[in-house]
């Protein structure tokens, strides 16, 4: 599994994302491999179509009807998005939220992405049987400094942790991916995929960077 989260980037904003999407379609298709984007919220409904998973960046505990400014997991599928990121490092929520979420995500079908800051979260979350557990150091992220090189110990741990639930959760490893090289490294760890942002969004040439990633996926 190869994520992207796009974030707020200027780099995707406006019709930008529509060229972003086909790009990584093209990669995709070429090599095989899946590959979801996390556009910025207001733009999921703009690429919902799109041959690849479109996932939400946040999701909230909330109800279809009267309720407002909230993101509902069931609109959301209705929508046309294939799932979303829970609890990442930049919009963490309490514990019975992840719970919550994950469980709500299950039942409609839809790609649950938990994210964790450290092994204890990645053992804690993991029973809770979520698609993907996601561990990004906070410290590393968006600092061009790849968690497999900067502690490489911190992936065998967790996926040794994930692996601990005995159900279908799988690694990914995120914060500061910003080659082919780390990716390599991240899969060779004990990681079942990547989640990386303004290594690839904020790249000068994307069709390049994407291939060179999805080229070290195996």
């Amino acid at each position: 599994m190869f994520v992207i989260n796009c974030k707020n980037y200027e780099e995707i904003a406006g019709d930008k994302i529509t060229k972003f999407i086909k790009t990584v379609e093209k990669v995709s298709k070429k090599y095989k491999i899946k590959i979801a984007v996390a556009p910025p919220q207001h733009l999921v409904g703009a690429v919902s179509k799109s041959s690849i998973p479109i996932l939400a960046q946040h999701v909230d505990v909330s109800k279809i009807g009267s309720t407002t400014g909230f993101v509902v997991p069931e609109l959301l599928k209705k929508s046309g998005i294939s799932g979303s990121l829970i609890n990442h490092s930049e919009h963490r929520i309490p514990p019975k939220e992840i719970s919550a979420l994950v469980s709500k995500m299950r039942e409609l079908k839809m790609i649950s992405i938990v994210c964790v800051k450290d092994v204890s979260e990645a053992k804690k979350y993991a029973k809770l049987n979520p698609d993907y557990i996601a561990i990004e150091p906070p410290e590393l992220i968006g600092s061009g400094k790849a968690v497999s090189k900067e502690k490489p110990d911190l992936i065998v741990k967790a996926a040794k942790a994930v692996s601990s639930a005995k159900n279908k959760t799988k690694l990914l490893c995120g914060a500061g991916i910003v080659s082919g090289e780390d990716v390599s490294a991240a899969i060779s760890l004990g990681s079942k995929g990547i989640l990386v942002a303004s290594g690839i969004v904020k790249a000068k040439n994307w069709n390049k960077i994407i291939e060179e990633f999805a080229k070290n996926m195996s």
